[in-house]
């Protein structure tokens, strides 16, 4: 058996930035080989950082050349744990639930969406990206039936935890959760929270403090 390799959660980050510079790279048929500095540089991260962070999950790089973009894409997949297929279901069938559903790119990065779920008696049976909207009911059965691993929770803030809850019970290993809200949840579940309005305040202050640094920079 392969041995796992073990990394942190800022390198994990990382790494996902890397991978996107990569994958363009492989989808324009571009360099042979990419540097540290290249990529580094793509990504907004130190060379020094980059080959540390390589070095972690065997990246082999070769002085003056660089690492082969091609070989460092699937080592890189293999460590963020992309080798597989995941399949994942989706709560709420709302704006950000039917824009998740119609992006193209899930399947090609390995993910792909297969069931849809909605309290709505509106929405329910209505067909989204080829995929009928189904009761929450129905989703114990057809998580199980499925197969899935991860859940996506975009419903209300006042709904996730319930919905979340759900979804653990009925064998999801790991949550996206679209919801501005904290979700509790056991330990060996794992979950990534995407908030729009923290990233607008992050964008804010970046932009406040740049415009100052501007300003100190040039003694305005």
């Amino acid at each position: 058996m392969p041995q796992t390799i073990r990394i942190s959660k800022p390198t994990a980050r990382r790494l996902t930035m890397y991978l996107r510079v990569l994958q363009s790279v492989v989808e324009t048929g571009g360099m042979e080989c990419i540097s540290s500095h290249q990529l580094g540089a793509a990504a907004g991260v130190a060379d020094a950082q980059v080959r540390k962070d390589l070095a972690s999950i065997g990246g082999r790089g070769q002085s003056g050349v660089g690492y082969r973009t091609r070989e460092l894409h699937e080592t890189m997949r293999r460590a963020i744990g992309l080798q597989k297929s995941w399949r994942a279901v989706l709560v709420g069938a709302g704006n950000i639930g039917r824009a998740l559903l119609a992006y193209p790119r899930f399947h090609t990065e390995g993910f792909e969406l297969v069931a849809v779920f909605d309290h709505a008696p509106s929405v329910v049976g209505k067909r989204v990206a080829g995929l009928a909207v189904q009761p929450m009911k129905a989703i114990p059965a057809t998580v199980r039936r499925s197969g899935a691993h991860f859940g996506i929770v975009a419903v209300p803030p006042s709904d996730a935890q319930n919905v979340a809850e759900i979804l653990v019970a009925s064998g999801i290993r790991g949550l996206l959760n679209f919801a501005p809200r904290a979700l509790q949840l056991p330990a060996h579940v794992a979950s990534v929270n995407v908030d729009f309005t923290e990233a607008f305040q992050r964008l804010a202050f970046e932009t406040t403090n740049q415009s100052s640094r501007s300003k100190r920079t040039t003694g305005a």
